[in-house]
């Protein structure tokens, strides 16, 4: 398990997450919290090659204000 970003905002239903260097996760890739709760599946990865967004499609159930500042780690 890695850590690959933060939530920086919410944007049309989906987490936008900043990788924490130049390293993200692939598209399809699930991602977790602190606790390792499903979080959701990156989606789409955009931005700078130096240090890029991940768009985070929610799993079901997950509230995404809650997750605004919140780390995330790639299974």
């Amino acid at each position: 398990m890695r850590r690959v970003g933060s939530v920086e905002r919410l944007a049309q239903g989906l987490a936008v997450v900043r990788a924490a260097d130049g390293t993200y996760a692939d598209i399809g890739a699930s991602l977790v919290d602190d606790e390792l709760t499903s979080v959701g599946e990156v989606v789409d990865v955009f931005g700078p090659v130096e240090r890029p967004y991940m768009a985070v499609s929610p799993a079901s159930g997950v509230h995404l204000p809650a997750l605004l500042g919140a780390p995330l780690y790639a299974r």
